[in-house]
């Protein structure tokens, strides 16, 4: 055991020296800053699954730069989601806005659960209405009778 940690010890000592400070990612830390807030909640479009922000992709990688060219040159956030939705669409957007051209992506999942509980709904009535009118025979009557009370 202090073999172990004595080797562990010897490794973190000797790997302080190669650490070095991170690079900082750009000349204004606050375009980076904007940046990576915008970029998180816009789409790669070649990844679909993963952020602008996180995709390695060399597409995610000009949309960014995109992004820093023009909050260099003044705009706003919404003016560059603007300008990336012109460009891309709403599907460029992790959360896209409500209007008519989205109502089924944003009420889509309501109507399914209202019509999945009405479905269920329906089933279980229908299935007690079976049950309830299922009558025993006198002579399964005496055997759940039987079987009832010998359980007790």
């Amino acid at each position: 055991m202090i073999r172990v940690l004595a080797l562990l010890l010897a490794l973190f000592i000797s790997g302080i020296p190669l650490a070095k400070e991170a690079a900082p990612l750009a000349e204004d830390e606050a375009i980076e800053k904007r940046l990576t807030a915008i970029a998180e909640e816009l789409r790669c479009l070649v990844c679909q699954n993963e952020s602008l922000a996180g995709s390695r992709a060399d597409l995610a990688q000009d949309l960014r730069r995109e992004v820093r060219t023009l909050m260099k040159e003044g705009k706003t956030d919404a003016e560059v989601k603007d300008f990336l939705v012109s460009r891309y669409g709403d599907f460029v957007l992790y959360r896209p806005p409500v209007k008519p051209t989205t109502w089924l992506l944003w009420a889509g999942p309501f109507l399914l659960l209202a019509a999945g509980i009405a479905t269920l709904i329906a089933y279980l009535r229908r299935r007690a209405s079976r049950v309830t009118g299922v009558a025993l025979s006198e002579e399964e009557a005496k055997r759940a009778e039987a079987l009832l009370g010998d359980g007790r």
